[in-house]
């Protein structure tokens, strides 16, 4: 019985993303509608990546371009031994952070942020419904993109360290940092 679900759970894992393996195939080899429809498909996870990471909606529309023109050019580094969605998702947060990373001066020179008041807008009083999306979006950047990647996409301390250059404590601390941001912000306290 358990020699046959595993092969039935193989059979799954070869056939249940036969279309989407067609589509990579084709795009690995230069076809445009292949990669556009693997685009369709993809741009709602990768937008949402994105804006978590970025906390800015016009930041995460051009992260998410970045990611696709990309993807275009390294797309035949993806060998099928992970999901297509696994491994597109990785690409996507490394991407993203790079991004960050180039973009924050420009952003810097032209708008200083920490006088902008961004990070200093009242959580909603007396709301039983609590946006935690736009909570998080509050957190300052470092904070922001440790919680994101822990918390809500599942990264281990040692992976963000190394993909955002920084020591495992320091994602640890960035980590509470967050949490407690967080808890100030809908008011909770400590007990």
């Amino acid at each position: 019985m358990e020699h046959t679900q595993q092969r039935v759970v193989h059979a799954n894992v070869v056939f249940g993303n036969k279309s989407e393996n067609e589509l990579i195939s084709k795009a690995k080899k230069g076809d445009k509608q292949a990669f556009r429809s693997l685009y369709d498909e993809h741009i709602g996870r990768v937008y949402a990546l994105c804006y978590r990471l970025t906390g800015e909606k016009g930041m995460a529309e051009d992260a998410s371009q970045e990611v696709f023109i990309q993807l275009w050019k390294k797309l035949g580094n993806f060998d099928g031994q992970s999901q297509f969605s696994t491994w597109l998702h990785s690409v996507t947060a490394n991407i993203t952070i790079s991004y960050m990373r180039k973009q924050k001066g420009w952003v810097q020179r032209m708008f200083n942020l920490e006088s902008s008041g961004i990070n200093e807008m009242p959580a909603e009083e007396n709301s039983t419904d609590v946006d935690l999306e736009a909570l998080v979006i509050r957190l300052p950047e470092r904070a922001r993109m440790v919680f994101v990647l822990h918390a809500i996409e599942g990264y281990r301390h040692e992976d963000i360290a190394s993909m955002l250059n920084m020591a495992v404590g320091s994602s640890k601390a960035q980590f509470f940092r967050a949490k407690q941001l967080l808890k100030d912000f809908m008011g909770v306290d400590d007990e």
